[in-house]
């Protein structure tokens, strides 16, 4: 009797035969494919933090230039040019108290388009400036704007993203900002002051135009009861082959869980409270690092420091590594994790800050100080250090210092703390809490980069840096004894292990 074809051997009668797993190459292709949607409307939404990071920086070659007008009325002294370099930040706080109603209110995606309005009217206000009032005006509305992106660009981001991809591009956020200020160092390598405000105008126009075209987050919009347009947009996300059916059911049981208002009395439960309480402490640690003075004025401690390069190009060559770090730590999130990068990068920021530290106090000064913010009174202080020569390899340590701090920050305390707070917030007071946790950074970056200058002038820039070494050691402390690993969960599992306590859902 003649053997069935289904059971018979060998590659003529293998009916069916199984398909060999996909290689990893097969696997990230068809993960782009099934992704791109997503990734184009990230790169929509970041758009507005590549202008928060090129109004951040847009001080630091802007200041010495201004310094140095002809024009009495642009003429900065030094304490017009602490304020020109600080209003940002009161801007930024200000931002973020706003995104608390805007983010649940507008929506994140429409919140997001609302910031190129101050952004677009500071960029203008700066370019034709002919008086200090008007840039101050102008630099306090492109911090309003950043605020503003800096709450609701991460929450959206993380809303969109499928938990494979949250990761890297949760880090996308921070890589735009520093790609952004990697641009404003670039472009003032070339370009008068006034026309770096003009070219900063591009990016926010291409953020409104692809953003018009993109849907809002699916979670906001069940939030709000348009649970058909909600699906929609999540299918339009996922692609058209993707089954949806699944993820939209358990956003949806999420969402309608937590539909009525948060009152005062679950505001005090441990799973509201204690996720809210690690992202405030995150934000208020990253910036005690020191990395919005570090930034605000990095040409102008170039300038008071024995440095081999000239100024500028070290700070170029800073933002270009600012840039390369990132992207490291985007393409390691979800491989390492999160609490790995977070131990490295608070690591690496104390020994850059140490080292900087120990420089200034005993290393060499420089041959030709530069009056840039006073700042050369610090680095000089109550110490008998050796003249450097402009070829000695010692001059090289602020900036490889420098390079070592801004790739510990960019790989972990930089992005990992934007993301972690969208990742680890409860829905229901997302909106309101990523607000504050920006007011709270913003605050606490003004109070640093203000009073950055009265500390130099009073006890030496190596004081700072001592200070913010002594603040790494913390950050380490608190990554080991309070942050969860999020990686690869997804916004549900993380939420539910705040509300459980079961660790089994974050490993």
């Amino acid at each position: 009797m003649q053997e069935p074809l289904l059971g018979a051997e060998g590659r003529d009668y293998d009916t069916f035969p199984e398909k060999p797993p996909p290689s990893p190459g097969e696997r990230t292709r068809v993960g782009v494919l099934q992704n791109k949607r997503v990734f184009l409307a990230t790169f929509a939404a970041v758009l507005g933090n590549f202008s928060f990071g090129y109004a951040l920086v847009y001080t630091s070659p802007v200041i010495p230039a201004l310094e140095q007008s002809s024009d009495p009325n642009l003429n900065l002294t030094k304490t017009q040019a602490s304020w020109f370099g600080s209003v940002f930040t009161l801007g930024a706080a200000a931002g973020g108290l706003s995104a608390m109603v805007l983010n649940d209110l507008l929506g994140r995606k429409l919140s997001i388009m609302f910031s190129a309005v101050p952004s677009a009217a500071g960029y203008a206000l700066m370019a034709g400036a002919h008086g200090l009032w008007m840039l101050l005006l102008g630099r306090m509305l492109t911090g309003f704007a950043g605020g503003l992106t800096a709450a609701c660009i991460p929450v959206y981001v993380s809303e969109i993203a499928p938990p494979s991809v949250r990761g890297a591009l949760g880090a996308t956020p921070q890589l735009m900002a520093v790609f952004g200020s990697l641009s404003l160092y670039a472009l003032g390598l070339l370009l008068p002051w006034r026309w770096l405000a003009v070219a900063g105008e591009g990016p926010v126009l291409v953020m409104v135009l692809l953003l018009s075209c993109m849907p809002n987050s699916p979670r906001f919009l069940l939030s709000k009861g348009r649970d058909t347009e909600a699906l929609q947009a999540l299918a339009w996300l996922r692609g058209a082959d993707a089954d949806t059916r699944g993820e939209f059911e358990q956003i949806q049981d999420t969402v309608q869980r937590q539909s009525s208002p948060l009152s005062w009395a679950e505001a005090r439960d441990p799973h509201m409270y204690r996720p809210v309480v690690i992202a405030l402490l995150m934000r208020f640690l990253q910036q005690l690092t020191g990395i919005t003075p570090i930034l605000v004025y990095l040409q102008s401690i170039f300038d008071s420091t024995a440095v081999l390069l000239p100024p500028k190009d070290d700070a170029a060559i800073v933002g270009a590594v600012r840039l390369l770090s990132v992207l490291i730590a985007a393409l390691t999130m979800d491989l390492a994790g999160r609490k790995v990068l977070l131990f490295v990068s608070a690591a690496g920021m104390f020994a850059a800050n140490l080292t900087l530290g120990l420089y200034v106090h005993f290393g060499p000064k420089s041959l030709a100080p530069n009056s840039t913010v006073g700042l050369e009174h610090a680095a000089l202080a109550g110490t008998e250090q050796p003249l450097a020569t402009p070829t000695s390899y010692l001059t090289l340590v602020p900036l490889l210092a420098t390079m070592l701090f801004i790739m510990g920050y960019a790989m972990g305390w930089g992005p990992i703390t934007w993301l972690l707070m969208s990742e680890i917030l409860p829905l229901r007071a997302r909106g309101v809490a990523s607000g504050l946790c920006v007011l709270v950074s913003w605050l606490t970056a003004f109070a640093l980069t203000k009073s950055f200058l009265l500390v130099t002038n009073a006890f030496g820039l190596q004081a700072p840096f001592f200070f913010f070494a002594a603040v790494c050691l913390v950050n380490l402390a608190f990554t080991g004894c309070c942050v969860p690993e999020t990686k690869g969960r997804s916004l549900e599992q993380i939420e539910s292990f705040f509300r459980t306590g079961r660790r089994s859902f974050l490993r």
